[in-house]
């Protein structure tokens, strides 16, 4: 794992606590780990990746205290809808470079975002394209493969549409 390697792990995996998604205490060392071996340089981050398993807990706020020391830390936005778009331009982001499977982004958008925000129209078709994915048959005539490029597609075209004061999100 190279320097920039560790610092996007770092930065992902703050924004996934940042959206409320669950991240184990166990995966936070590793990444500190993985971190500290790539050379990332910050003064907690020894003492998150030498966390024993007994120590655990302490995990999440040395978490914290290494992304505050590297200027990673990540605050969603305080109004709940504009936090879920956010997350919505995140996801799509993950899914349009690769970095997250299409079935399983979009039906983050759809169960996490699209639901909470009552369905709007710029999120309907990452929201067909989970529909898609998650109820493909063989005997549907397209391939699973086509249904992943269709909602990659899909995700880069929500993006081109966002809002220019969102694209830095």
């Amino acid at each position: 794992m190279t320097l920039d390697d560790a610092l996007k792990q770092l930065s992902h995996i703050a924004r996934e606590r940042a959206f409320g998604r669950h991240v184990g205490s166990d995966r936070l060392i590793q990444a500190g780990l993985d971190a500290l071996i790539a050379g990332v340089e910050s003064p907690s981050l020894a003492m998150l990746a030498g966390l024993l398993r007994s120590e655990e807990p302490e995990a999440p706020a040395l978490f914290d205290q290494v992304l505050e020391e590297l200027g990673l830390l990540f605050h969603p936005p305080t109004d709940p809808r504009a936090a879920k778009w956010a997350m919505a331009y995140w996801v799509a982001g993950q899914i349009a470079d690769g970095t997250l499977d299409p079935a399983t982004g979009t039906h983050l958008i759809r169960a996490d975002v699209a639901y909470d925000l009552n369905y709007p129209e710029e999120l309907e078709p990452l929201v067909r394209s989970a529909h898609n994915l998650d109820g493909w048959e063989e005997s549907w005539g397209v391939s699973l493969e086509e249904l992943n490029r269709e909602a990659v597609e899909v995700a880069k075209q929500f993006l081109d549409k966002r809002p220019a004061a969102e694209a830095g999100s």
